[in-house]
């Protein structure tokens, strides 16, 4: 069993927004134990164990991650009219051309339909993503230079 970073947040978010207060999983590679302790804030802490065979064993604050799990999934469910712009592709996301050049989209943007929103690099070439809505951004999902995956969604869009 193997789980990357981006099911470990989505795990997080699900732990917290439940108040589930511990949490282990284990299997013959690992043993993953996560528990949510005394909130020091209105939005708790939560300290993750990762043990591995060795018997080595990392403790690793993640309250930021799962708090912005938390707030991404609360507000993609506050308004369920927003579109989703989801990636076509594995490889690693861009929001501008070039470094020195302003972002194809940003919050607050007014984008149309064909309209390149961000560019996606696999495989040494860069791909441009096209919206297929017209509307305003709400949300950026994903930082720059940031590996993505497969159907991830990368923004919201409020269509109008």
């Amino acid at each position: 069993m193997t789980i990357d970073f981006k099911e470990l947040s989505e795990l997080l978010g699900a732990i917290a927004a439940n108040n589930i207060t511990e949490l282990t999983l284990k299997n013959a590679d690992f043993e993953l134990t996560v528990s949510q302790g005394q909130a020091r804030s209105a939005a708790g802490s939560i300290s993750t164990t990762i043990a591995d065979i060795s018997s080595q064993t990392v403790t690793l604050p993640l309250a930021d991650a799962a708090q912005t799990v938390i707030e991404r999934q609360s507000i993609a469910t506050v308004d369920t009219k927003w579109v989703e712009i989801k990636s076509p592709m594995v490889g690693t996301f861009y929001r501008s051309p070039a470094p020195d050049e302003p972002p194809f989209a940003s919050i607050g943007d007014r984008i149309r339909a064909g309209q390149t929103v961000c560019i996606i690099e696999a495989m040494k070439l860069m791909n441009e993503i096209e919206s297929e809505v017209v509307g305003q951004v709400m949300e950026v999902l994903v930082e720059n230079g940031q590996p993505i995956e497969f159907g991830q969604t990368l923004m919201y869009v409020n269509p109008s």
